[in-house]
């Protein structure tokens, strides 16, 4: 016998409510709607654990609907959003789920437009506020929201907000919070910082988690290309042409790359709009909107500009940068396949980033498929299909008999037939995307070369040489190991040398020498290398490390880039190690096992000239992490 399946109506709602939810086609909750629903409607505080794309907005706005006072003026219920695209994304579900809630007021309060109008409008009074936390607590601190009406205070994307630098702001907000309020905190991740901030203010909270099962990769089919033969501009434009998409976000790490990519994708026909922080708020709600409504096909945007953006329309999500971190992988993918529609993720990876491509497939437990792409005679193909089809459309139209008389008078003055006439208007359509091409196609060639290295690689690696290291493995005793790299939010600023990283590890996670590889000190956060194959105990204690008393919050990231600084020795030579010892950058882990860099048999050598070409290239180095640490 089935089991039988929970329905809004059996949840206390009222029939404004339920009506509203009726209109818009939903009878049944998602999994984290019925399970944390009840709770909040009891007043209880919650802490709701699960990815994006599962319906938290709904969880936590629809009790809250449910209580409110509509003769009260003052807030009551303060919604807290990491970002203004998410902020206002909530408040529109928001009003939309109480539409025939009559005299609902909710307000969205963030930076970027004038704040003398939210003044304004929180004079005139507010049921729900839903805002970014800086506006928030620069509104309380000009005495111009109030929150001694408060009933309840939600955090939605807490690790995010976290991330983004907003605790101070966050934990003076949640201290301004009356003591009988609820507070409610929804998040993917549960990082140290957060835990704090639930043990601080939540009170006996009911835990909900439905992030056991990652569904929002369930309902994304992941590729993945690996970059050859050809650049990634051009291959975006392959993909573009041959997927069948309506519209897509291609994801980039800089917003210099939102404006460079999309000014090539726009030169090349494609109805294209960048979206980044730098760009002003009410232009960045009309590209929103544009998409929507079709105006556009492709957003090139950021990480943080698209968080929380829900539009039907997005079949596709082209991660055109590799994330630096698990988590930003799946929000990004998140933008596709929401609400049980299905979606579609492709991924252009470079052959030095695969570790975290596989990281990624690790943490996420599923498995992306690697494509080919399309060779350029295919894409012209699907061009002239694309082209018969429009033209097909205009067989009707009632301007074509005008045409068929210009094209006799072309014909007689160029003293050309009609397939001339035809040809040389079709070489004039085409611009920058041709129909044809001439010559041979450079995939091919690299294709070709691929399928050669890999034969050689499998006929080769018998004697467990060369290809383990080239997989990014490091020999220690004559054994490969295969490592993560870990993001320590320890440094150089806050007196951290690597003596300290290297015997926190051995210390409190019990880590042998052998086991910590690569380690490279920078000024606020610390990168090394540990063994992919640690058990859940150490994890766990990885998790809770503290070094020179800060919190670690390791995360797993993209980065590779381990080389030394070549300092001078005291006697004015070279330094043959490689490395500068007061710098504290040059721990490769044991010698006798092969970490040390100058070891021919388990290593590379060092070449001081490896990385001239790739400096300030985004990912590799401390200048791309910069520009993560930025906000982008």
């Amino acid at each position: 016998m089935q089991e039988s399946e929970i329905k809004f109506s059996d949840l206390e709602l009222n029939q404004q409510i339920l009506s509203a939810l009726d209109e818009m086609g939903f009878v049944s909750p998602t999994p984290i709607q019925s399970a944390s629903i009840p709770f909040l409607l009891e007043g209880r505080d919650a802490l709701g654990k699960a990815q994006t794309g599962t319906g938290k907005t709904a969880a936590f706005s629809l009790p809250l609907l449910n209580k409110l006072d509509l003769d009260q003026r003052k807030p009551q219920a303060i919604i807290l959003a990491p970002t203004r695209e998410l902020a206002i994304q909530v408040a529109a579900e928001i009003k939309n789920l109480g539409r025939n809630i009559r005299g609902l007021k909710v307000l969205e309060i963030y930076g970027g437009t004038s704040i003398v109008d939210q003044m304004r409008a929180l004079k005139n009074g507010t049921h729900i506020v839903v805002g970014t936390p800086g506006r928030v607590q620069d509104l309380i601190n000009r005495d111009r929201l109030h929150l001694d009406e408060v009933k309840t205070f939600v955090l939605d994307e807490a690790d995010e907000m976290l991330n983004m630098g907003f605790v101070e702001d966050v934990t003076a907000i949640l201290e301004h919070a009356p003591a009988t309020a609820q507070r409610v905190l929804f998040s993917a991740t549960m990082p140290p910082m957060l835990k704090k901030i639930v043990e601080r203010f939540l009170r006996d909270p009911a835990f909900v988690d439905v992030a056991g099962k990652n569904h929002t990769v369930d309902k994304v089919e992941q590729k993945f290309w690996v970059v050859k033969g050809i650049e990634k501009d051009e291959a975006m434009t392959r993909l573009l042409e041959t997927e069948e998409t309506d519209a897509s976000i291609v994801f980039v790490r800089t917003r210099q790359d939102t404006e460079r990519v999309a000014g090539y994708l726009a030169d090349r026909g494609f109805k294209v709009s960048a979206l980044h922080g730098d760009i002003p708020q009410s232009q960045r709600e009309r590209t929103v909107d544009n998409i929507k409504r079709g105006v556009i096909d492709i957003l090139v945007a950021t990480d943080v500009v698209a968080r929380g953006l829900d539009v039907p329309r997005i079949t596709h999500v082209f991660n055109y940068d590799i994330p630096f971190d698990v988590e930003s992988y799946i929000h990004r993918i998140g933008r596709t396949g929401r609400a049980g529609r299905k979606g579609k993720a492709i991924l252009l990876v470079r052959t030095n980033q695969m570790r975290m491509l596989r990281t990624i497939e690790r943490v996420t437990k599923s498995s992306m498929e690697e494509i080919q792409l399309p060779l350029r005679d295919q894409v012209a193909a699907a061009r002239v299909t694309k082209l018969g089809l429009e033209l097909a459309a205009d067989k009707e139209h009632s301007s074509v008999e005008k045409f068929a008389e210009l094209v006799e008078t072309l014909q007689n003055d160029l003293e050309i037939d009609a397939a001339t006439l035809a040809a040389i208007l079709l070489r004039r359509q085409q611009g920058k995307r041709p129909l044809f091409y001439v010559g041979d196609d450079p995939m091919i060639a690299a294709i070709e070369r691929d399928k050669k290295r890999r034969t050689e690689r499998r006929e080769g690696g018998r004697d467990g040489g060369r290809d383990g290291r080239r997989e990014g493995g490091r020999s220690y005793g004559g054994e490969t190991k295969d490592w993560d790299t870990y993001q320590l939010q320890v440094g150089r600023d806050q007196g951290v040398q690597v003596k300290d990283i290297v015997g926190a590890l051995a210390n409190e996670l019990g880590l042998t020498k052998g086991s910590i590889g690569a380690i490279k000190l920078a000024q606020g956060h610390t990168f090394v290398q540990l063994p992919k194959a640690m058990n859940s105990e150490t994890a766990g204690k990885l998790r809770k490390l503290r070094i020179r008393q800060k919190e670690t919050a390791a995360v797993v990231c993209d980065f590779d880039d381990f080389r030394e600084s070549r300092g001078p020795r005291r006697d004015g030579g070279p330094r043959r190690d490689g490395g500068n010892r007061r710098g504290g950058e040059g721990h490769r882990g044991n010698r006798e096992g092969g970490g040390y860099r100058g070891n021919r048999d388990g290593e590379r050598r060092f070449d001081r000239n490896r990385g001239s070409e790739n400096r300030g290239n985004g990912p590799r180095g401390d200048r791309g992490q910069s520009r993560r640490n930025s906000g982008e």
